[in-house]
């Protein structure tokens, strides 16, 4: 390696010295304290599994469809801990994993599932002045920025497709100067803004933003309970916990890549670990060198892609790249730091900001998205209706959990509804395959992935296969 190359990667390096290995949204002294542990028995109309949104939206808006309903609330840890409070805080309308995937497997549903999506993320915007959420939510849209040349000709094929099919309201096409007028990378080409189709929100506040609104509307919260069993119990259910047992009409699992308490819903889902980096805060001088006065999400095009944002005290998070799926799909807390990935992820930052040369990070933290084959949530009952599931978002979560919520309202309900109706929440997608085939499959598509980056985007047989039968990812 030349010596000039080896003194980046010590300052690369360097940069991390001080990162603390925590989510920086969890690493706040406003943090709320835990709600009690459940002791004892309980029982109630609706029972919710899960303190991350899935959980937190069910019990909120089953509240506010019928402020008799008794519902409690369980919580493995505390509220907000695992994916809900360490992701990147892009909360997009989209439903369906972006566009692209939604048109791919739905087809004829893509308008509608479009329109569901811009009223969901209106509703979380709503629900945040209604209720007072302070989770400095911003909603300033997203740019899909391009940093090679056949990136650049897919956005531009990309938005005449979207104009075609009229869809592309509230989109922009940039070229060169004017994505880096937007925000100044010497690595940006082209650019594609969806200017309100995505927020920005402090995840963390969020989740316990919608834990006090919860509170204050009379849902009973228990932290520190996990639910140990799913059975029977004469007309409804029981979920047992370490030191106690709720009985309920309903319950709604909101576990998402946990162990699914309806067994048969666990082979949907796998694991995959991402990782992120957060700066120190931008001096205005840092800030003025790079732009970025209208405060968007980034996300450049690479099959392995980065996300980055401006967070309310102007640091930048930048995460990515790096998607790791542990052998045999288990999650531990050991696979929430790897060392190895940030000091990857801070060589790409500097590459993209060298303006921003001894910026340092203050912390790096990583955590695991359940993920499903077709990269968008799936639906479903279970115990004769008595039981509804959500699951599999993928990564999008932070705004489609509010959808999931509705839709396994629904499903409880009994009634039919235009969300309950939709081949999306009909159908799941395929299961995994036990291992060794499952990491397998997914390791042999992780490295057809980055040599489609490296090779202008083109797929190899690998890629068009898992295209062919529904499995195709290209984001």
């Amino acid at each position: 390696m030349a010596a000039s190359a080896m003194s980046r990667v010590a300052d690369w390096t360097t940069s991390l010295s001080d990162a603390q290995p925590v989510p920086y949204w969890l690493d706040d002294p406003q943090r709320p304290r835990p709600e009690p542990a459940l002791t004892g028995d309980e029982s109630c109309d609706l029972l919710v599994v899960g303190g991350g949104y899935s959980g937190l939206w069910t019990a909120l808006i089953a509240k506010e469809r019928d402020p008799g309903r008794d519902v409690v609330l369980l919580e493995g840890r505390e509220v907000g801990w695992a994916a809900s409070g360490r992701n990147g805080g892009f909360c997009a309308a989209s439903l369906t994993h972006g566009l692209s995937n939604g048109l791919t497997r739905w087809p004829d549903e893509i308008a509608k599932l479009e329109e569901l999506g811009v009223r969901n993320l209106d509703a979380i915007e709503a629900a945040v002045e209604r209720h007072g959420l302070d989770c400095e939510f911003e909603r300033t849209g997203e740019i899909d920025v391009a940093t090679e040349p056949y990136q650049a000709e897919e956005l531009a094929e990309w938005y005449a497709e979207l104009e075609r099919r009229g869809l592309a309201d509230g989109v922009e096409l940039l070229d060169g100067d004017a994505v880096r007028a937007q925000v100044d990378s010497p690595t940006f080409r082209a650019g594609l803004w969806d200017r309100r189709g995505v927020a920005m929100v402090n995840p963390a506040k969020l989740a316990w933003g919608l834990k006090r609104a919860c509170l204050a509307l009379g849902v009973r919260v228990y932290e520190h309970t996990p639910a140990v069993d799913l059975v029977r119990s004469g007309p409804g259910m029981a979920v047992r916990t370490p030191y106690g047992r709720v009985r309920a009409r309903h319950v709604a699992l909101g576990t998402n890549i946990f162990p699914n308490l309806v067994k048969r819903v666990r082979s949907y889902t796998v694991p995959v670990y991402d990782y992120a980096l957060m700066t120190e805060p931008l001096s205005a001088a840092q800030l003025a060198s790079i732009g970025w006065q209208n405060r968007q999400g980034l996300g450049d095009s690479a099959n392995q892609f980065h996300y980055f944002r401006l967070s309310a005290d102007n640091r930048i998070l930048w995460g990515g790249y790096d998607a790791i799926y542990p052998y045999g799909g288990r999650v531990r807390a050991e696979y929430d730091d790897r060392p190895e990935t940030y000091a990857k992820l801070a060589g790409h930052f500097f590459t993209c900001f060298p303006q921003l040369e001894g910026l340092r990070f203050s912390h790096a933290w990583g955590g695991a998205i359940d993920t499903c084959s077709r990269f968008s949530a799936f639906f479903g009952t279970a115990h004769q209706g008595r039981v509804s599931y959500a699951a599999g978002y993928t990564g999008l979560g932070v705004g489609a959990t509010r959808f999931g919520a509705e839709v396994m309202l629904d499903l409880l309900s009994g009634e039919r509804t235009e969300r309950t109706e939709l081949e999306m929440v009909r159908k799941k997608p395929l299961p995994f395959p036990p291992e060794p085939f499952a990491w397998t499959g997914i390791a042999l598509t992780k490295w057809s992935l980055a040599r489609a980056d490296e090779r202008g985007g083109r797929r190899n047989l690998w890629l068009r296969a898992m295209d062919r039968v529904g499995l195709g990812f290209d984001s």
